[in-house]
């Protein structure tokens, strides 16, 4: 089943832009994410936004599989 992923306009202190899902507890205010798309995987979302940003990682509560630092 695909979900609709978000990326983080705003870097981390270590300079990734983080990866969610709608259902994240985390997840940007609506000014501070940009809409991925759907996907069946965070690994694909990851992907996609590696096209917005060089430095990029999944959300450590919402997409723990590709959470890497």
């Amino acid at each position: 089943m695909n979900k609709k992923y978000y990326i983080d306009k705003n870097a981390q202190p270590n300079g990734d832009h983080e990866v969610h899902t709608e259902k994240c507890s985390f997840l940007p205010d609506e000014q501070n994410r940009e809409f991925l798309g759907n996907f069946s995987s965070c690994q694909k979302a990851v992907k996609e936004a590696r096209n917005h940003y060089f430095s990029v990682d999944g959300c450590f509560f919402c997409c723990i599989e590709c959470h890497t630092s």
